[in-house]
């Protein structure tokens, strides 16, 4: 299966964290394109495909998914994610504002690669936002995925 190693998937509908992810990530070499959508009907249609319509697309090396979504909100575009085949070991970082227990404990539960409470302070977000790709586009050996068929 192709793997982009070079790109980031960003499920985020709040136009300002967008833009403050784009500015953490934008000086990172290993960071050539950042895709963004907005709810989570657009994530699992770029990362799955649609019915009778198979994704075209090779798959980002890190996801970054906000819980709370507009249409199909983060634990279950997670969910989804962990039973399909295809992205069963895709790396999955959840960044969120929700510092509820249930929430945290259904994404590990689910089998997130890592669960991080987004800071409110605008230097905070950007140096962890910083520090989030770096270590999952840099240091982290991704896992293998299974050959697409």
């Amino acid at each position: 299966m192709e793997v982009e190693s070079t790109q980031i998937l960003l499920v985020e509908d709040d136009p300002l964290n967008v833009e403050l992810f784009q500015i953490a990530l934008s000086n990172f070499n290993c960071v050539n394109q950042i895709d963004v959508v907005e709810d989570g009907k657009q994530a699992l249609e770029y990362l799955l495909g649609t019915a009778g319509n198979p994704p075209t697309r090779p798959l980002p090396r890190l996801v970054l998914l906000d819980l709370r979504l507009p249409r199909i909100n983060g634990i279950e575009v997670l969910r989804r994610l962990r039973n399909h085949p295809r992205t069963r070991n895709l790396v999955v970082v959840v960044m969120t504002s929700s510092l509820q227990d249930r929430d945290l404990s259904a994404c590990y539960d689910l089998g997130v690669n890592s669960y991080v409470v987004k800071p409110l302070d605008f230097e905070q977000f950007v140096n962890v936002a910083r520090q989030v790709g770096l270590y999952w586009m840099l240091i982290n050996e991704p896992p293998l995925l299974p050959p697409q068929g």
